[in-house]
C-alpha cells in the first residue's frame, strides 16, 4: 500500500480561513463588550502578544487558542466546527455564514444529537421494560 493510499486526501487550506475568521470574530466581540487586549490576554493567562496573533488569525496560533477566547467571550464557536465539520466531509462551508449569529443552528444540532441519543437508547430497552401501550410506538 502506497503512502497517498494510507491517508485521505483533505485541503487543510481551510484551517488558514477559519483562524481568520474567528480571529475577527474575536476582536470584534472583544470590542463590542469593551475589553482591551491586554485585559482579555490577562485574563486567558496569556501576554497582550499571544491575543493579538490570535486576532489576526496567525499561522502559529492553534484552533484551540481560537476556541477558548471565543467561549472566554460568551460567543458562538459554530463559526468554528461547523467549517472544520464541513471540511472533514468534503464539503465546502457557506461563506455568509462566518458572518452570522449561527447560535440557533448550533442548538437545533444539539437538540437532533439529543434525539438521536435517546432513540438509540430507547432501541436497547427490551421489549418488557415499555407499558404494553407503548410497544406499538417503538
Amino acid at each position: 500500500m502506497s503512502s497517498n493510499e494510507k491517508f485521505a486526501p483533505v485541503d487543510l487550506s481551510l484551517f488558514k480561513v477559519i483562524k481568520k475568521m474567528a480571529g475577527e470574530r474575536v476582536r470584534q466581540e472583544r470590542k463590542r463588550r469593551q475589553v482591551t487586549q491586554s485585559e482579555l490576554a490577562h485574563e486567558m493567562g496569556f501576554g497582550p502578544r499571544w491575543l493579538r496573533d490570535v486576532e489576526a488569525g496567525a499561522p502559529g496560533t492553534r484552533l484551540e487558542d481560537h476556541i477558548s477566547a471565543t467561549l472566554r467571550l460568551g460567543d458562538s464557536i459554530g463559526h468554528i466546527m461547523f467549517p472544520v465539520l464541513f471540511m472533514a466531509h468534503g464539503i465546502r462551508f457557506p461563506q455568509h455564514l462566518y458572518y452570522e449569529d449561527i447560535r440557533g443552528l448550533e442548538r437545533k444540532c444539539i437538540e437532533l444529537i439529543v434525539d438521536w441519543a435517546v432513540n438509540s437508547l430507547k432501541q436497547d430497552l427490551p421489549s418488557e421494560w415499555w407499558p404494553s401501550s407503548h410497544h406499538d410506538e417503538r
